[in-house]
């Protein structure tokens, strides 16, 4: 593949003069894998702009991401041979994306020198291209050149308006499963008793309730305190998952079947027969040559029979016909251990009811396989169908998948002004607003009564949209004729696709667009006022921001949408759903209680989903997942649901859900194995329920991983133009709905109850129980400062005497020396970390029913939660005030929470909550206690004050180190139901 760097140069702002006269001469000069282009030289101008593009060869494509894109502005000495250095931009290869993908970006200029002066930023859009169409800029020449030929001029080629044919960049394919690869053991050892451990945090909650610790067999290894005990010699790796081994059969094709009705035709059908477990295919009308091409996959440990049937039936109105069968005996199928080939199918000679061979022949593959076989996820599965039944053979309703949430943007409409509006009315100046709609999105802006017809409105309207953009932005001017009564004057429709992007904060040029009538009366007035109205805007996608799709209170991902802004990633995170226990019926067949249970993982914008278990309350799944982490500040989010839609009126139904799970990634720590069985707390009208167990296993693997605390936890934009509090939750709403929207477009569909129970969506409701669950924490938060008051007040009271005279001795002596008042406090501090570092949680955080004051709450509070919003009460005056009063109070439960979190923070820095954080606070309290002993106290406060009043030109737009470290700390809302 022939692949290029494409650069293009779009211009630069606010440069340092340098000749004198308060203006420079600049170009640029770009560097690449020893290639070198030069742009022309603008003349005297300090916001120069270019507008050209190079493109250059990549020799090899593995190395592309240690390489690196430089380019450096320089002034043009007139004149003269000499030139002087005004900034230089360096990329590296990670941040290269392919063009349909790319955007200006705008980076601030770098120093060369610690004695250089620059300032200024430096617009480059930088893609990968695999057009063969684009030759490469010419010439090229080696960056190891002479300075006497360093002012030689370089093509460049003319700019690019529209995006290459083929932008395609090669990449890895996405993180699937993985699973184990052993043979079969002929008499494996039993596995021990599972339960090792049950924890219940500080505010104990009931022993049902709690968290319980096991030690499965997971990839031929026994699990014990997180690390994996090999039991195989051979085995030097171990999965997530316990080793279940099936019967594959894949059914291909058939030739030469015999007519079987008066009218010489045949309709062909397999069955598929071990035991109880009979799996069918579909029947092929007036066929003799069918081909089915399906696999079945049968539990090996459900297999009560030795012998596998593979019968060929002809479909009939009254009773099908026998064609022929296959018959193998299960001690000759052969075991296939990935990464071995595909076994081949073969032709079997079809034998009669009499056992005698006849002409017809069925193409088929048996083998003995685990979940690591590729044709796992899309088989039928006996333990995804009663024994009994198999009307789900061929269903996609039951199937394992992985979903690809779609990548979000925040659609920014700015709508400045219109000019020469016409009215329906000519007595009247118009009242007018803009309305705007992509898709079910409807804003509107203030109405302007102006005594004009160029009304002024200069307001923002704010979307969210999800490529690939199948939307319109669609605007229409209005005027309020009357009460209730709006008169259309103009549309414009702009398709998503050709609104620009946009990563940082550059301004976005306005353009002026003409509105049309929505409907021509007369032809000879629209053709005289067909461009007489137009509407003032300014466009953009902004990608800097991170479209959150969740609850306020945790993400899963704070990447910005614009891909050249993603750092590298961190590490991996596993996730084996091994199995869950004890599950409450949610249904009832055959007059009996059941349930079709499958799982739902969420981290990013990787979705997966479990096949699903039909008929079964202690369902085994043994399924494994991996996702890139890219922060430690994420959680990610389980999920089990009762699948509803099997059955003739399944499509009608809601999945019911089971429960839910979320762990904070930074909870865990690195190389670790957890394994632990998670209760599935579900809150309903009727008070707190355990719906049963859920059993998985998490590992992570992290790298370079400690500097994510300093970075900021949301990106630059989200500092630079936030937005208000109303703006988020509208925006959040926005963006649940369209990924829910698209993910119940996939086959089998995620439907839009499990999106918006995995996403929180009713988070920000009124709730009596949350409130007071708030209030609660905060309470807690203030124990130790109440507590110390206390102890104060004995001391003053000298309820003590002993310990009165120890603390007057300590107050008198850091009276006499200051200096040793801070040095004591941060080593007491850290050895209070030291000291609580044995009673660090070792598992991570679960829903917790104390916390959440869950348990014995009042019927009315519940009832009032579970109320429908607006609410159902029948008075209108009730409802109207009933609204009102959960609204301001969902309001003020959110900031409570907010404050609790932040107290919970603080606890977190010395409880080895988050081990990394824990252990870096640690340190620096050890640091400081050093380096404030030895320096002297003034000086410290005098620097202290300094640097509080220091001059906003040495101040940075981006929150601080500490802020940023002190925002990733874990808090309980994790543990919130």
């Amino acid at each position: 593949m022939n692949l290029k760097l494409g650069v293009d140069v779009a211009g630069a702002h606010n440069l340092l003069p340098k000749d004198g006269h308060g203006s420079s001469s600049a170009y640029v000069e770009l560097y690449f894998d020893g290639q070198k282009y030069r742009t022309t030289v603008k003349e005297k101008d300090l916001d120069p702009v270019w507008d050209e593009s190079f493109y250059f060869n990549i020799s090899d494509p593995s190395i592309l991401p240690s390489l690196t894109l430089d380019a450096f502005v320089y002034n043009n000495v007139k004149g003269t041979n000499s030139r002087s250095f005004l900034g230089k931009v360096s990329i590296t290869g990670t941040s290269f994306v392919p063009y349909s993908d790319a955007v200006v970006l705008h980076y601030p200029l770098e120093k060369r020198g610690i004695f250089s002066r620059v300032r200024g930023e430096l617009g480059l859009k930088v893609y990968i291209t695999d057009d063969p169409t684009i030759k490469s800029s010419d010439p090229v020449v080696n960056t190891a050149v002479k300075k006497s030929e360093q002012r030689h001029t370089f093509h460049h080629l003319p700019h690019q308006t529209q995006a290459p044919a083929n932008t395609a960049v090669p990449a890895a394919p996405p993180p699937m499963m993985r699973y184990g690869y052993e043979q079969i053991k002929p008499n494996p050892p039993p596995p021990p008793p599972k339960l090792v451990r049950m924890y219940s945090e500080s505010s104990s909650q009931p022993v049902d309730y709690a968290l319980k610790e096991t030690s499965p067999y997971l990839g031929g290894g026994r699990v014990v305190g997180g690390r994996v005990i090999h039991t195989d010699k051979a085995s030097s790796t171990y999965d997530l998952v316990e080793k279940m081994h099936f019967l594959f059969v894949r059914v291909v094709k058939a030739r030469d079947l015999p007519s079987m009705d008066i009218t010489g035709s045949l309709d062909p059908y397999v069955e598929v027969r071990i035991g109880n477990y009979k799996g069918v295919t579909k029947h092929i009308e007036k066929n003799q040559n069918p081909m089915w091409n399906i696999v079945f996959a049968f539990s090996r440990e459900r297999m009560q029979a030795s012998v596998l049937e593979v019968v060929v039936k002809d479909k009939d109105l009254v009773k099908d016909d026998f064609v022929g069968f296959v018959r193998f005996d299960l001690n000759e199928v052969p075991l296939r251990v990935p990464p071995d080939s595909p076994l081949a199918p073969q032709w079997y000679r079809l034998e009669d009811k009499k056992g005698e061979r006849i002409k017809s022949e069925l193409m088929l593959a048996v083998w003995i396989g685990t979940q690591a076989d590729e044709a796992f996820p899309d088989a039928w599965h006996s333990d995804a169908a009663t024994p009994v039944d198999s009307s789900g053979a061929a269903s996609v309703l039951i199937r394992s998948k992985v979903y690809q949430a779609p990548r979000l943007w925040y659609v920014r409409v700015n709508v400045v002004e219109a000019q020469d509006l016409v009215p329906m009315d000519k007595t009247r100046f118009p009242e007018t607003y803009v309305k705007a709609h992509i898709g079910n999105q409807v804003m509107k802006t203030k109405t302007v009564q102006a005594r004009s017809l160029n009304p002024l409105w200069n307001e923002d309207l704010l979307f969210v949209a999800a490529e690939p953009f199948e939307d319109h932005l669609i605007l229409t001017v209005e005027d309020r004729v009357g009460p209730g009564k709006d008169e259309i004057l103009g549309r414009v429709i702009i398709p998503l696709s050709m609104i620009e992007k946009r990563a940082d904060d550059r301004i976005i040029h306005s353009r002026w667009f003409n509105l049309e009538k929505p409907v021509a009366v007369d032809v000879d007035q629209l053709k005289k006022d067909k461009f007489s109205m137009r509407i003032h805007l300014r466009l953009c996608l902004d990608g800097g921001y991170h479209v959150l799709d969740e609850s306020t209170h945790y993400s899963s991902d704070l990447r910005p949408t614009a891909k050249q802004l993603w750092k590298p990633t961190i590490g991996v995170l596993e996730l084996g759903i091994l199995n869950a226990v004890g599950l409450h019926p949610m249904k009832t067949r055959d007059g009996r209680g059941t349930s079709d249970t499958y799982c739902v993982a969420k981290y990013g914008h990787k979705w997966v989903r479990t096949r699903t278990i039909v008929d079964n309350l202690c369902p085994k799944y043994n399924e494994q997942y991996t996702w890139e982490v890219f922060d430690t500040a994420t959680v990610l989010t389980v999920g089990v649901f009762d699948n509803s839609q099997l059955g003739d009126k399944g499509s009608n139904n809601k999945d019911l859900r089971v429960g839910k799970v979320r762990i904070r990634i930074s909870t865990l720590e690195a190389g670790r194995v957890y394994t632990h069985s998670y209760p599935l707390l579900v809150l309903n009208p009727n008070g707190v329920k355990k719906m049963g167990e859920v059993h998985l296993a998490i590992c992570t693997n992290f790298v370079n991983m400690l500097y994510t605390y300093s970075r900021p936890l949301l990106p630059k934009m989200h500092y630079v133009r936030p937005f208000s509090v109303m703006q988020l939750d509208m925006l959040r709403h926005q963006a649940v709905q369209i990924v829910a929207a698209r993910l119940g477009r996939a086959e089998p569909p995620l439907r839009k109850e499990v999106v918006e129970y995995m996403s929180d969506v009713d988070s920000h409701l009124w709730s009596m129980r949350r409130s007071k669950a708030n209030f609660f924490r905060l309470m807690m938060i203030f124990a130790p400062v109440f507590a110390v008051s206390k102890w104060f007040n004995d001391i003053c009271m000298w309820r003590n005497p002993i310990t009165t005279v120890l603390v007057h001795v300590l107050f008198i002596m850091l009276v006499c020396f200051p200096e040793l008042i801070l040095p004591t406090v941060f080593l007491y501090m850290f050895l209070i970390g030291i000291w609580n570092f044995r009673y660090r949680p070792r598992y991570p955080p679960h829903m917790n029913t104390k916390i959440s004051q869950a348990e014995g709450v009042h019927p009315d509070e519940l009832d009032e939660e579970f109320d429908t919003f607006p609410t159902s009460r029948n008075p209108d005056l009730v409802r109207m005030r009933y609204d009102r009063l959960r609204s301001v109070a969902g309001r003020i439960q959110t900031v409570v929470g907010d404050i609790a979190t932040q107290g919970e923070r603080m606890q977190s820095l010395l409880s080895w909550r988050d081990p990394r954080a824990t252990a870096i606070f640690v340190t620096f309290c050890l640091v400081a206690a050093i380096v404030l002993y030895v320096t002297p106290f003034q000086a410290i406060a005098g620097l202290i004050g300094l640097y509080m009043m220091r001059h906003p030109r040495f101040r940075h737009r981006l929150p601080s180190v500490p802020i940023n470290f002190f925002r990733r700390l874990p808090a309980r809302t994790d543990s919130m139901l």
